[in-house]
Parts: structure tokens; sequence; C-alpha cells
């Protein structure tokens, strides 16, 4: 078998930034645990946690580093909701309907929560905008927005319309929106460290630089690496593995994607003041969308696809800035101190896929990109359930998943072509 070199964090800001470099050890040797879980980002962490805080004795492995992937990558939007409400609706109907609602900003109150009382340090702040892509767009944000006050929610959702969107945003390309006050943005990297040693000083044993190699649920759960093994009496894949390791249920559920993100040097404060006042995190209505907010030391974060051949490019930083300018032509001279990428996995029906692999071994991954409020809330479903507690992982357990056929084969060709698809479309 050949060795698996483990990774340390990509050259990103959020790893410039961190505010934790502990190094965790690799696994030697077999250890025991009530629950193990393979994963070391947002899923894996949160859950090891919320194992912890309920008495649970709880081994962690990580291939890397904790926060290695899309966890301490991604564009720290912490967003209401979970991708796929329209399907779980559809699906579960009215059932699905009170789901949406009773979990929208769950993953939100943990977060909170979780950085009051262990004192993680994070920048986490609130305000949120999707904004109108296109004229056509503003019909569906504005009903979705009515739907929500209908539903209770007015205090802190506000729309805006074309006319006033110069107070809220310093570009004229966009045709409204609205926003949402409760929601926020995160440096996530930094919470995930944070929740990781929240997890230690609870007991939890966290393993990076241990890939595993080969895992099982049923009467004896048990995963191994290189080096080491756990014996557990539950496991949790708390990341995205795909098909691997024999489990035929993943195969064809998610395809991995590129996205990417710029950060500018520190703009002054007359710049913030000009292009985004409010501070808060932004994503328009494309289907292939931008992304972007202010760092803690007022970068420009911006993020989203430069290419639909699911290839990363050559230059993330000359294949961003275009677009960037675009939107904000105030920026032409900032200077690009960071550029980097990741994965994001799509599920075919963009519902997070949380279920129930066999008896003792849970998954939950696949978040399309609305991952660190969607994280939070899979890592107390699955927690729920293993403690007995089952009436939410039920509902997610029935949903029926669509799976690309031969997606090993032609993944990457059939995912480049239904980005260039969407990204016609939102053209159009």
């Amino acid at each position: 078998m050949l060795a698996v070199t483990a990774q340390d964090h990509i050259n990103s800001y959020y790893a410039a930034t961190a505010n934790d470099r502990t190094r965790y050890p690799a696994l030697e040797g077999t250890v025991k645990a009530d629950v193990c879980v393979v994963g070391g980002g947002f899923s894996g962490v949160a859950t090891a946690l919320t194992m912890a805080e309920r008495g649970r004795s709880v081994v962690l492995l990580e291939a890397n580093r904790i926060g290695w992937g899309a966890s301490g990558r991604n564009g720290g939007q912490m967003i209401g909701g979970i991708s796929g409400e329209a399907t779980i609706e559809r699906q579960l109907g009215k059932a699905g309907a009170k789901l949406v609602r009773d979990i929208r900003y769950r993953g939100h109150e943990i977060i909170e929560d979780r950085v009051a009382k262990y004192g993680i340090t994070c920048d986490l702040k609130h305000g949120w905008m999707e904004v109108a892509a296109r004229p056509r767009h503003m019909p569906g944000l504005r009903a979705h927005y009515e739907e929500r006050v209908k539903e209770g929610e007015g205090d802190h959702l506000e729309l805006v319309e074309s006319v006033d969107l110069p107070r809220v945003l310093g570009t004229s390309i966009y045709h409204g929106g609205f926003i949402d006050r409760r929601s926020g943005h995160v440096h996530g990297l930094n919470l995930c460290l944070g929740e990781a040693r929240a997890a230690t000083g609870l007991g939890v044993r966290i393993f990076e630089d241990s890939p595993v190699v080969a895992l099982e649920g049923g009467a004896k759960p048990y995963v191994r690496t290189e080096r080491g093994r756990v014996e557990a009496g539950t496991v949790v894949i708390g990341g995205e593995i795909f098909d691997r390791f024999g489990q035929e249920r993943l195969r064809g559920l998610m395809l991995p994607t590129g996205s990417y993100i710029i950060a500018t040097e520190p703009l002054s404060e007359a710049m913030v003041a000009e292009i985004n006042p409010q501070d808060l995190a932004v994503c328009d209505s494309n289907v292939v969308l931008d992304y972007y907010r202010l760092s803690a030391d007022r970068r420009m974060l911006f993020g989203g696809r430069c290419n639909y051949s699911n290839r990363d490019p050559k230059d993330i930083g000359a294949s961003m800035r275009p677009r960037m300018i675009e939107i904000f032509p105030q920026l032409k001279d900032a200077k690009i101190d960071f550029a980097w990428g990741g994965r994001i996995a799509i599920v075919m029906n963009r519902v997070p896929v949380i279920e129930r692999l066999e008896p003792n071994l849970y998954v939950l991954q696949g978040y399309s990109g609305h991952g660190v409020n969607a994280t939070h809330i899979g890592a107390e479903i699955v927690s729920d359930a293993i403690c007995g507690v089952t009436e939410r992982f039920d509902l997610f357990d029935r949903i029926r998943h669509t799976r690309l056929p031969l997606s090993d084969v032609f993944g990457n060709q059939m995912l480049a072509l239904g980005m260039l698809y969407y990204r016609l479309r939102d053209l159009l």
C-alpha cells in the first residue's frame, strides 16, 4: 500500500490569519471510543463537540489538518437555511416545510452559542444579502422575502429595491435584493479550529495526519488508518468521501466542483464605506454565482467560479480579478494578496446527505455551498439520532436522492457541461 502524505493548509488568507497553530498527533496503535468521527472539517468537528457535550467519548480522525478542506477555505457566508429546500418540501410535504422552517437558523444558533461559551475568536458578524443579478430574478426574491415575512421573520429581513441599492452597495450592476440580518459571515478556519479546541477540552482525542484506509459499521464498528485503528460503538463520516470504502449508496450522489477566492490588500476605511458600508456578506442570484464580503482587516474576499471545465485555473487571481472589478470598478488598483481554491460537493438534488449507511455507521456531507450553517445542523441531527432522538434524522433519511450514472467515469465532463448550461442560462 502506498503511503498517503498529509498536507498542510493551503496558502490562503484564512491560513495566514489562523489564530491556533496546534498540531495534533497521528494515530498510532489501537484506541477505543463511544464514537469515531472521520473528518476534521465542520461536519466532523461539530459532531465530535456535540457528542462530547453529551458525555460520550470521541475520537476524531483527519487525513490532513483540522479545517484543511472546504471548512477552512470557503467564503465564510453563514446563510440561513440549507440547499435543496424546495426538494425537501416537495418530497415530504407539510412535514418537509415544517422541517425547513424549524432548522433555518439552527446552525447559526449553535455557532453563536459556541462562540460565546468557548470564547472562539472568529470574526463573527451579522448581515447577509442576496442580490438580483438579472431583472427577471427580482420577482422571485421579492416573493421569497414576502413568504418569509408571512412566516414571522419580518423583524430581521429587509427588501431592497434597485433604487435603494446605492445606500447598501457601491455598485450599479444589480437589480435589487433582500438583506437577512440574522445571517452573516465568519472566519471559517478560526471557527473550525476553535470548535476543535473546545472539543479537546471536553476530552475528544483528535488525530491529524491520519487518513482512513478502511471502515465498517455493523455490530463491531471500526476505522483503520495506515498506522492505527479505532474501535467504536458508532462511526460517523463527516466529510465528502463520495463512494470510497465500498459504500454503494454514495455512488453518483455528488460531484466536486471548484470554487475560487481572491483577497485584496487591506482597503481604506473610505473605500469600505463606499463599496460595502453595512459590512454585509453578499451573493448573487445566479446558479453559477459570485459571492463576497469584507474581512475583519478590511480586505475584499471575492469568490465564485472562474471556469466551467472543472479544472483549476493556472492563475486564480488573474481569472477572478476582472469579475471583481466589473462589480466594483473602485477596486481596479487594489493589490491581490491571496488567491486560492477548493472543492464544493454538489449534490444532484441539492439536499444534504444525512443518512445511516448501515447499523452504527452514519454519514453527513454534500452541502452544495451552504456548509457553514448546514454542517452544524447536520451534526446535531446525527448526534440526536445516535442518542435515540430520530424525528429530524428520519425525515432526511426519507429523501430520495438523484444519482448520476457513470459519474466516476464521466463526472468531470458532465459537471463541466452542466455548469456551462447554467452559466448560459444565467446570462440570458
